[in-house]
């Protein structure tokens, strides 16, 4: 169990600079944000910054839905949810693609869109709800908040009837029992530069159901 009691918030731009921060720290030694956006290369961690910066004002700007998990009224962690209606609303924007070149450059922009592409084509349906951006701060991973926030997600996206389920994706090997232990399962895999991209479904139980009846 966790160390301390958490509870789940839904998050509005208020909480941008707290998520900006906990999404670097839970990110920056992911390989897949490494390669997209050089992390061999001076600049990285600006980069990684921009990206995370403009996903979220975007994010917020559209309205979409974010949940937080709080502990103490401290942000330890963040999943950003794009319902299927919803599908390309932030990488879709040309003001988003315009500051994201600015902020890490036209090769890295071209590099995370095809990225966006690449992870569209491997979708199970139509219906399901996507998770762009899902992180731990690192000072509270290992305490089980992952499974928690991971459960308030489903939850949540459990309350649209016509969702078929959650998608997630990632490039580190070191998550992938953590979330097959949550009840996802591998659907597909896409490279990322030297990345092998893994592509997770958790299916929606309602949905199932309903399709079964």
């Amino acid at each position: 169990m966790p160390q301390a009691p958490a509870r789940i918030c839904m998050l509005d731009e208020g909480y941008a600079r707290e998520a900006r921060s906990l999404l670097y720290h839970a990110y920056r030694h992911e390989p897949t944000y490494a390669w997209l956006f050089e992390g061999q290369r001076p600049g990285f961690e600006r980069r990684l910054r921009v990206v995370i910066r403009e996903w979220l004002r975007q994010h917020f700007y559209l309205q979409l839905p974010a949940i937080g998990l709080l502990v103490d009224d401290r942000l330890v962690g963040v999943a950003l949810i794009v319902p299927p209606q919803r599908r390309l609303g932030v990488a879709d924007s040309w003001a988003w693609r315009l500051r994201m070149m600015l902020g890490t450059g036209l090769r890295c922009t071209r590099r995370y869109l095809d990225y966006q592409a690449a992870l569209a084509s491997c979708l199970p349906a139509e219906q399901v709800h996507m998770l762009p951006l899902l992180g731990v701060h690192p000072q509270f991973q290992g305490q089980h908040y992952g499974e928690q926030l991971l459960q308030a997600v489903h939850n949540w996206c459990a309350e649209d009837p016509g969702t078929q389920g959650v998608v997630l994706d990632t490039g580190n090997a070191h998550y992938l029992g953590f979330y097959e232990r949550q009840g996802y399962e591998e659907i597909g895999e896409i490279a990322v530069g030297p990345i092998r991209e893994r592509v997770f479904f958790h299916p929606n139980p309602a949905y199932a159901a309903a399709t079964i009846v």
